[in-house]
């Protein structure tokens, strides 16, 4: 059977693989898939031979605690196990920003005393010459006493995992501080010692031979790294939570003749349900009864609604657009495909395989080792006949010059500084994990609408026989303003743009899925596709040719006619966003395969494909297919990274070894997400790469010169060199050293703040031969700043930002901090038209200059 559990205690890869290992070793496990991310373990085991209890304990005897998580069916209908995880991870990190502070906070004054001398910063008299000594070395000693409590977490962590033969980052942080505080306290004991025989000279030495800072800076700044780390992980914790809030709570039932409302977990398989207008579908099932159209971008991720009528299957959660209509259910609860959906992030997200960190691998060889060789170092020395003095002085300074601070922050300081670029450019990265991983890419599948595509429909073309275009935009508007397509709306907002007045129609009717017929000034026109005109004896054979060529191109052709003939074709489609095609070009440059996945159809996705020069295109596929070609690709042993925009992509967003989301999709899907891309560009991607293997670079440089820095500096500090040259690394040189590998490391992780993005050009849409193309000069814009009222969140600014840039020839960028709209727009767009944006999207625009 399969089992979920929740683990507790792990703090970095190491933690997880030590599980993975204690619970692997079992008689009857089949598999085990631990995820630091979540702090969740799946396990797949022989329940003859084992029961949970026995997971749970090899668990425990390995240092952490588990426990096993509700059942999914448990999860859809209550959120009190996902909140209690979500509350443990709040408290995580709140627990670590108060570690951070108060380190902080002790650490400012133990530097002032330990080092504000050496800057020509006075110190009081208490502290001052050979006399005060001991008073100088036991402020320290206090003052480092509170960090050392406060974080004795590293300590009881990183010593058990020691002991346990598997040390990580934790034993790193508990060597490197506890041999600081060792040597100090040691340095304290000498100190008294040269007072009481009055050897000023031992005093003096040792005075300057404390190293309790470093042991306060490693645990400080470890700290800031993990409360940033759990920081990022908290806000990966709402996926599931957030889809399960989009699922319709309450349904429209018949039975015993009457309409009765029932909560959606009700629902039983052959219920006749009723939905209104505008409301969520309850279940999946069959129209029985009526027509309307539905929009499925909560399931396909396409932006345009679909007919339906009688004999038609609808989906749970999709929502009907304009008619009522009866339905009979056929899968409910749990067997939905919205249910599966949120089953699939689940699963995805537990069975993705935590990622070793390069210093938790050099962790387990080098943290024995240098403690062989001090041990060694001490018994060699006293077997050759020195002092005990000497064998400790050059057992601790090994200890020191290996106290592997540099070590320690050559992963966090890079990927902090690299966190920091990306978050600079508008590439979010959730995790040390996801920045990591993401430099191994080798395919990338693009969702097509909202991703690849601007997301809603525009037209492209107007084409008329023996007519102006002002004409049939007149007889268009007129046509279609009554209805709530969103091919209607595509042309509205083309009448608006084009300041056209629409005629007057009248006797409108919508005939569904064919098109739609008025009358105008005692005449009747039509509106709708070839084969409506056909049904009412429009000949069609002339502008068959122009109709295939626009159905090549990824259009949708909207034919409009009176009694005697048509009139002209409207082309309405999802354009490519201007940066798409540059950035499937550098993607293809770094080597990475470009895949398309989409629920659009194949003529379509075809079309954008030959455009785009895409390598592979897989169309009409629902999320379980997303999911499973993410599946397929990964276990060809591809690394993949996914990125989308819908609730459809959620669990291809978690099942990919990286999930990219961009920014103005929906929530789910940049909670499900490992990057965020705020700026809905995929430029961004190749940004995202192109950091990523900028970071892993310098992680490798950093880890590279620290660990060579410790080859070089032990033998000296052992005292090798003794005998033939007389040389011998005292502690505090020792500790000088390790001071400036650690300042070499930060200074070389720094260097990443010059990281080189790529440029995306000066871009206008020029609609010429039904293709979008960039060019160099850009067109006139108007500057705007936008005082906004109501902006709480990062979602709240994600929302402005999107009504904002949906405006054609818009560009903004919204600070939350100061509630303001920096908004960069084409010379038609009017001051109204940007607050009509932000009004409708829940927010009050103060002012607009």
């Amino acid at each position: 059977m399969k089992q979920k559990f929740d683990v507790t205690g792990m703090t970095c890869s190491a933690c997880s693989s030590r599980v993975e290992k204690s619970v692997q070793k079992l008689d009857g496990i089949k598999d085990v898939s631990v995820n630091l991310l979540t702090n969740s373990m799946q396990v797949e085991f022989d329940e003859e031979n084992m029961s949970e209890q026995d997971i749970m304990d090899a668990v425990s005897q390995a240092g952490y605690g588990a426990s096993v998580q509700g059942e999914n069916t448990e999860k859809i209908s209550t959120s009190k196990s996902n909140e209690g995880k979500k509350n443990a991870i709040q408290e995580h990190m709140e627990n670590m920003k108060r570690r951070m502070i108060w380190s902080f906070i002790f650490m400012i004054p133990l530097m002032y005393v330990s080092m504000g001398h050496m800057v020509g910063i006075p110190l009081p008299n208490f502290l001052n010459g050979t006399e005060n000594a001991v008073a100088f070395a036991m402020t320290q000693f206090l003052l480092s006493i509170p960090v050392a409590y406060i974080n004795r977490a590293y300590y009881t962590k990183g010593f058990s995992s020691l002991m346990h033969g598997a040390p990580n980052m934790d034993t790193l942080i508990a060597v490197g501080s506890s041999a600081s505080l060792i040597y100090g306290i040691f340095a304290i004991y000498r100190i008294g010692y040269g007072l009481g025989v009055q050897n000023l000279e031992l005093v003096m030495q040792y005075r300057h031979d404390l190293y309790f800072e470093s042991a306060v800076m490693i645990l400080a700044l470890i700290n800031l790294g993990k409360y940033l780390e759990a920081r990022s992980k908290g806000k990966t914790s709402d996926a599931i939570n957030k889809l399960i809030n989009l699922a319709p709570k309450t349904a429209l039932v018949e039975r015993d003749g009457k309409v009765i409302e029932i909560s959606s977990d009700e629902i039983l398989p052959n219920d006749i349900l009723q939905v209104k207008p505008g409301s969520s579908i309850s279940a999946d099932g069959v129209i029985i009864e009526g027509s309307t159209s539905v929009d499925e971008a909560a399931i396909t991720g396409e932006s345009m609604p679909v007919q339906k009528q009688v004999g038609d299957t609808v989906i749970a959660a999709t929502i009907n657009k304009t008619g009522f209509f009866r339905m009979r259910a056929t899968k409910v609860g749990k067997e939905t495909t919205f249910s599966k959906i949120i089953q699939l992030v689940e699963e995805a997200s537990s069975s993705k395989a935590p990622i070793a960190k390069m210093a938790d691998k050099i962790a387990g060889i080098f943290v024995p080792v240098v403690m062989t060789i001090s041990l060694i170092t001490a018994v060699g020395w006293l077997i050759v006949g020195t002092d005990f003095e000497f064998a400790l002085s050059s057992a601790i300074a090994v200890l020191v010059i290996s106290c592997p601070c540099a070590l320690g922050l050559a992963t966090p300081v890079a990927i902090m500084v690299g966190t920091g670029k990306g978050a600079e450019n508008g590439v979010l990265i959730k995790s040390g994990e996801a920045l990591e991983v993401t430099h191994s890419v080798q395919s990338v599948i693009l969702d097509k609408t909202g991703t690849i595509t601007q997301g809603k429909p525009e037209v492209t073309d107007v084409i008329t026989f023996d007519i102006e275009n002002e004409e049939l935009l007149k007889i268009a508007t007129a046509l279609e303003e009554k209805s709530e397509h969103p091919l209607a709306e595509a042309i509205m907002v083309k009448a608006k743009q084009e300041n056209v007045q629409a005629y007057s129609a009248s006797d409108f009717t919508a005939i569904s899925g064919r098109g739609i017929e008025a009358v105008i000034d005692g005449k009747k026109y039509f509106a709708g596709n070839q084969r409506f005109m056909e049904e009412n004896k429009l000949d069609c054979k002339n502008i068959e040719t122009v109709m295939d060529n626009l159905a090549s191109d990824g259009k949708t052709p909207l034919i409009f006619a009176n009694q005697q003939k048509v009139l002209g074709i409207i082309g309405v489609a999802d354009l490519v966003k201007p940066t798409s095609a540059q950035a499937i070009k550098e993607l293809k440059k770094l080597g990475i395969q470009v895949i398309m996945l989409t629920g659009d159809n194949k003529r379509t996705a075809k079309a954008i494909q030959k455009q785009l020069d895409i390598d592979t295109v897989i169309a009409e596929v629902l999320p379980q297919d997303k999911e499973r070609e993410v599946a397929k690709l990964q276990e060809s042993g591809k690394k993949v990274a996914m990125v989308g925009d819908g609730i459809n992509d959620a669990p291809a967003l978690a099942r990919a070894d990286v999930g990219i989301a961009i920014g103005a999709g929906t929530d789910v899907a940049i909670e499900s997400a490992d990057i965020v891309l705020m700026r809905n560009d995929l430029l961004d991607v190749v940004t995202a790469i192109g950091l990523s293997k900028a970071v892993i670079r310098n992680i490798k440089q950093n880890l590279f010169w620290a660990f060579f820095y410790n080859v070089c500096g032990i033998p000296l500090a052992a005292g090798l060199l003794y005998p033939m040259f007389g040389l011998k690394l005292s502690p505090m040189f020792g500790a000088a050293a390790m001071s400036l590998s650690s300042l070499f490391v930060v200074s070389n992780a720094l260097r990443l703040r010059y990281f080189h993005v790529v440029k995306k050009p000066e871009v206008k849409n020029i609609q010429q031969n039904n293709k979008t193309e960039v060019v160099e000069k850009q067109e006139d814009k108007t500057m705007y700043t936008m005082k906004i009222e109501g902006m709480m969140c990062g979602h709240c600014q994600m929302a402005v930002t999107k009504a904002l840039n949906a405006l054609e020839g818009v560009s903004a960028e919204v600070n939350l901090e100061n509630k303001e709209a920096y908004v960069k727009c084409a010379e038609n767009i009017s001051k109204e038209d940007l607050t009509k944006a932000v009004v409708d999207a829940g927010y009050t625009v103060v002012s607009i200059n």
